[in-house]
């Protein structure tokens, strides 16, 4: 039998810098000392490619 892995991942939404909408959905790992996820992805309202930080539900 395969042991499951027991992490704790909490759902969060990457929010634009730029234009505050919430495009992407993602989880991460909720332990403690991981850094900020901040990624360039696209923004369908700008269109073009901005920093997307994590925000809470």
């Amino acid at each position: 039998m395969a042991k499951s892995k027991k992490t704790k991942r909490e759902d969060v939404w990457l929010e634009c810098s730029e234009c505050k909408s919430r495009n992407y959905r993602t989880s991460v790992s909720v332990a403690s000392g991981s850094p900020k996820l901040e990624l360039m992805k696209y923004c369908k309202l700008d269109r073009k490619h901005t920093l997307h930080k994590v925000r809470r539900k």
